[in-house]
């Protein structure tokens, strides 16, 4: 049988001990894709050596990937642009948003 478990930790210990043929006669085909990748677009940013090493700082700093850190900063910012209000062509200290 397989075990329940409270945390990730508990499971990943379990299956370091443990192999999946022992438990084959517990398993079932799926009947549809279970795990399904996201269908969102890919850019690729090219960072100066110590621009990326300041981001792998901060990921690690915050236990996530590089990656996720850069995406929530560049849904902020486009939330951030989208919803502030239109100001008449001035010279202004913030910086601009474009899109």
């Amino acid at each position: 049988m397989l075990p329940a478990t409270d945390s990730i930790e508990e499971l990943a210990k379990f299956w370091e001990t443990h192999d999946l043929a022992d438990f084959e006669q517990h398993l079932e085909e799926a009947d549809e894709a279970v795990f399904v990748r996201p269908t969102g677009t890919s850019l690729t940013i090219d960072l100066q050596p110590i621009e990326a090493q300041r981001l792998m700082r901060i990921a690690r700093s915050r236990r996530v990937k590089e990656a996720t850190i850069v995406r929530q900063w560049i849904i902020d910012r486009l939330q951030e642009c989208s919803s502030a209000p239109r100001q008449p062509k001035q010279p202004t200290v913030q910086k601009p948003c474009r899109g």
